[in-house]
């Protein structure tokens, strides 16, 4: 075997890795935050609580050698700032939606985004346009959406704004986050940095505009001055650890595929988000939103992922999960994603 291919195979199962790595964390993340916003209804503040986690783990491990970030400056903090906002923003819209809906709706509306994302890759970043096959895969998402949301009995004008707010902002997150991963010289460990915590000093911001702080002030002297009971304890714990984990391998996936695959990506991994959501209580749609919401997923699966021509790669993937810059699109097909 040619040391060559021997490094294409290398690069696959690193990439493979890392978009399994993010599809099982993002499936299990949004059941995941559905409760601990059940339990802990701050979205706010259980968000700030993820960024603290995320940012001080970096730090932390990074002190004791266990990994390698960039150092956190202030020229790269103004640079990577906008793309914190658009972050942050996606995030905030996301828990406030599950606040409002149930997991299944969130599914629906993330899984519009592909179409979404396909239009701007090719508008904004000089991507290939979406082959017939692909196309007709996004068209299908959209019709399992449209569905959906015909059939939903739980239909309330604040969660689909709430809805409506998300697929804007994690649209535009998906496409200019992969810019920003494209455009700045920083390993996987030092994104992850830079967007908790960027995140976490914009957070106090919307915590007194929403007004949020009242809220939990006031929980807190009811409770004579603790907010956490034992199962919301656990449930945020959980959630900070796993926005941890999805930290780093979105930022990881990101830049080994492209922005449109690294979107279907999380559109397809929400088969056992469906399942695990049904399982596990009755915050779930009827029969027939189900099967709308499953029309979306087979609109995932189906989906190919066009052929971009890029030169061989130089070198593999580094220890902290950053990919050479002339290898970052994923040319092989759906197959090859293993999700």
């Amino acid at each position: 075997m040619s040391s060559s291919s021997s490094s294409r195979k290398q690069q696959h199962y690193a990439t493979s890795s890392l978009v399994i790595g993010y599809a099982l964390c993002s499936s299990l993340l949004a059941v995941i935050n559905k409760l601990a916003i059940t339990f802990f209804n701050y979205p706010g503040l259980l968000t700030a609580l993820q960024y603290l986690t995320s940012s001080l783990s970096v730090l932390l491990l990074g002190k004791s050698g266990l990994l390698r970030h960039d150092p956190f400056t202030l020229p790269t903090a103004k640079k990577f700032l906008p793309a914190a906002v658009v972050f942050y923003l996606a995030i905030f819209t996301n828990t406030n939606l599950l606040r409002h809906a149930n997991v299944d709706t969130f599914i629906v509306f993330r899984s519009l985004t592909p179409l979404l994302v396909a239009v701007a890759d090719t508008l904004f970043r000089s991507q290939p346009r979406p082959s017939r096959l692909t196309f007709l895969s996004l068209l299908v998402i959209l019709a399992g959406a449209v569905g959906y949301v015909a059939n939903d009995s739980a239909f309330t004008l604040t969660a689909y704004s709430w809805a409506l707010g998300y697929l804007v902002t994690i649209t535009t997150e998906m496409v200019y986050i992969k810019h920003m991963v494209s455009s700045l010289q920083l390993n996987t460990w030092g994104f992850v940095l830079y967007n908790n915590l960027l995140s976490l000093m914009i957070a106090p911001l919307f915590w007194f505009l929403t007004g949020e702080y009242t809220e939990v002030f006031t929980a807190v002297n009811a409770n004579g001055g603790d907010v956490f009971e034992p199962v919301a304890f656990f449930v945020v714990a959980l959630s900070c650890v796993f926005g941890f984990l999805i930290s780093f391998f979105g930022f990881a996936a990101r830049q080994a595929i492209s922005a449109t695959a690294f979107t279907v990506t999380g559109v397809v991994n929400k088969f056992l988000t469906v399942v695990i959501n049904v399982v596990v209580w009755d915050k779930h749609a009827t029969p027939v939103g189900l099967i709308c919401l499953l029309v979306t997923i087979c609109g995932g699966v189906g989906y190919q992922q066009s052929v971009t021509v890029v030169k061989k790669p130089t070198n593999g993937p580094s220890h902290t999960g950053k990919v050479d810059d002339e290898s970052r699109e994923l040319i092989p097909g759906k197959g090859d994603t293993n999700v």
